[in-house]
């Protein structure tokens, strides 16, 4: 009888990829939203001490905020299983950012075009490292709706940086900004973690 690996039990690819931005950008609505499991959350009720140290305009009626990470996972047919690390957006937790980049393929950076200013330590941070990053445009209610030419300038964006537009409450928005990083990543030569033991 043989017992050696076949085709039939090969284990899925594993791709790792940040989602980050400043904070109430969305990101734990987007891991959420496109995770096929319950997300693991560690968010935390926001208290007056935290609003004295995160600039809360713009996002006042938010209740809870991101301490460590967010969780999910896609699985893509057999082949390829993402894991989505959603990051803490305030400053005060990015000390966690390194630990959660180690090993990942891309980011996504969510853009609140309400308060555009708060994705530039995101978007610097994954320049600096050399890693591929898209950059997603939440479509809030309300908000102005800026060119894509507009926010690229704005950010000061190389023309192959992609800009996508979302909505992070709907999976299959967050599906294709997903898609639009891995293309872009694998375009630019990054290369999945490989496969899980």
């Amino acid at each position: 009888m043989d017992f050696g690996r076949s085709d039939r039990w090969r284990l899925p690819t594993a791709i790792k990829i940040l989602i980050a931005g400043g904070f109430g950008a969305g990101k734990t609505t987007m891991v959420g939203a496109v995770s096929e499991t319950r997300p693991l959350r560690t968010e935390e009720a926001l208290t007056h001490i935290g609003s004295d140290i995160d600039d809360l305009s713009g996002v006042e009626a938010k209740p809870t905020t991101t301490v460590a990470m967010d969780f999910g996972r896609i699985t893509i047919r057999d082949d390829y299983m993402l894991y989505l690390f959603g990051t803490p957006g305030q400053e005060r937790f990015w000390f966690v950012w390194d630990e959660l980049a180690m090993g990942a393929l891309g980011a996504v950076v969510l853009a609140d075009t309400r308060r555009l200013a708060d994705c530039f330590p995101a978007i610097d941070y994954f320049e600096r490292r050399g890693q591929p990053f898209v950059v997603a445009l939440n479509c809030f209610e309300g908000a102005r709706p800026f060119t894509v030419g507009e926010v690229r300038q704005a950010l000061g964006l190389d023309p192959d940086i992609p800009i996508v537009r979302c909505d992070a409450r709907r999976r299959d928005s967050g599906r294709e900004v997903l898609i639009t990083l891995v293309e872009h990543a694998m375009n630019r030569g990054a290369t999945p973690v490989g496969t899980m033991s």
